[in-house]
């Protein structure tokens, strides 16, 4: 018993509010790959959180299950690798219906490189390139 408890609290706590949705898409970096699109935001609490948007262009209620169930599984595969105390938002693609779970999973891996990659770059200053001096002629 004690060992299901605490499997399920080292999962990522999920988001509900709708102004916790807006925020991260309003404010946050995002990140697209053919089976959804992420939103990456620093959060005000401690932690990793996570919400999965699925709209009826996925498809009918069991394929929108699938879709948030395929995005899960992928986030099972990769959250110790996301950083703390971000919200991640992802929203699922028609196209992730006709994917594997270890295409979404490797696509979840990919995202999230890039959109970590993205926030050092932005919080290093650019280094400024030397001008080079030329010859008038």
């Amino acid at each position: 018993m004690e060992k299901m408890e605490e499997k399920l609290s080292a999962f990522p706590e999920t988001l509900k509010l709708n102004k916790e949705f807006r925020r991260a898409y309003h404010q946050g970096k995002s990140a697209a790959t053919p089976y959804f699109i992420c939103y990456r935001v620093k959060n005000r609490r401690q932690g990793l959180r996570y919400g999965i948007t699925t709209t009826k262009k996925v498809g009918n209620a069991v394929c929108r299950n699938r879709a948030r169930r395929l995005i899960r599984a992928a986030l099972r595969a990769v959250y110790p690798r996301m950083d703390a105390d971000f919200d991640y938002v992802f929203v699922a693609r028609e196209r992730i219906l006709s994917a594997k779970s270890y295409q979404v999973a490797a696509a979840m891996k990919g995202c999230l490189k890039s959109l970590q990659d993205g926030a050092q770059n932005e919080q290093k200053p650019a280094r400024k390139s030397p001008k080079k001096e030329g010859k008038p002629g």
